[in-house]
């Protein structure tokens, strides 16, 4: 089995088309499909289902795909670990992080290494916890900052803790203070009151629900579904509360009323994430150590 051979089968089942995925990889298509058929041969079983016009992967080719995505994320990583060894004046970090880490934690940080590292690359993918663990076990990430306990946890990652946060009620300036004008709020008190949610799939979703319910009431949302700075906005505009992290309100800006929550309160436990199996890449083990020392 060929690496080639691999990038040459990976084209053609994202693209289900032997021409395009020749294009894609810069060969001839009759080259690519002799060198598919040789694969085929190798592994002693049909990769796809060819029909005029229609492409599309066999049970085997279905089971190779993954393994080979994440065979050439591994030798990708590799080549940019080589570049690295010139004092990490060239690379890049694949960093994933939740949307509210990316507000809240990571500007400054991100900074910091760019001015020292202008010549590295930063690639951020944004989502929740459980895409951002999948994205680090097929191989598309080099460290992943998630929300602790993970939503499936993985014997094939480690992680480290790298800070708990508590969480605060925003709201607007112009509308009544939540729990009764009091200093702080407590979990309780926003029974009744309307909330802005985050959609599904959002680990401030689940834990402020699971909270409401801790306290015998289902949340009343007067808009759900939305990202970060969506929620803000809405917040902002008079909408209902929030539930945020101190951080996020903290880097907010005016136009926010911020109320902390009662003690015990909330909090969520943020942890740096990266394969086990494999050693992050040089410039992403330095922003590995920035952060922990942050």
């Amino acid at each position: 089995m060929q690496f080639q051979q691999l990038q040459y089968f990976v084209a053609v089942a994202e693209t289900r088309h032997f021409t395009r995925a020749a294009d894609l990889v810069h060969v001839a298509q009759p080259s690519l499909s002799q060198q598919i058929k040789a694969l085929e041969r190798e592994l002693g079983a049909d990769l796809f289902l060819r029909a005029r016009g229609n492409i599309s992967l066999t049970d085997a080719g279905e089971a190779l795909l993954p393994l080979a995505r994440r065979i050439l994320a591994d030798a990708d990583t590799a080549r940019h670990e080589v570049q690295e060894l010139v004092q990490l004046r060239r690379g890049r970090v694949r960093l994933g992080a939740t949307p509210s880490l990316c507000t809240g934690l990571l500007p400054d940080v991100l900074r910091a290494f760019h001015d020292r590292y202008p010549g590295i690359q930063l690639l951020i993918e944004e989502g929740g916890s459980h895409d951002l663990v999948r994205q680090l076990a097929r191989g598309a990430l080099d460290l992943a900052l998630v929300v602790l306990p993970l939503p499936t946890p993985s014997p094939a990652l480690t992680t480290v803790e790298l800070l708990r946060e508590d969480l605060v009620v925003v709201s607007s300036p112009e509308a009544p203070r939540p729990g009764g004008g009091r200093r702080t709020v407590r979990i309780a008190d926003l029974e009744g009151e309307r909330l802005v949610m985050f959609r599904h799939g959002y680990d401030l979703r689940e834990l402020t629900v699971a909270a409401c319910r801790a306290e015998g009431f289902e949340p009343d949302f007067a808009v759900e579904g939305g990202e970060m700075d969506a929620v803000l906005g809405f917040v902002r505009a008079g909408l209902g509360l929030a539930v945020v992290p101190r951080m996020v309100a903290a880097r907010s800006g005016r136009g926010l009323r911020v109320t902390p929550l009662a003690r015990p309160g909330l909090n969520r436990t943020i942890a740096l994430a990266h394969r086990s199996d494999v050693a992050p890449p040089r410039a992403a083990r330095e922003l590995q150590r920035m952060l922990l020392e942050r």
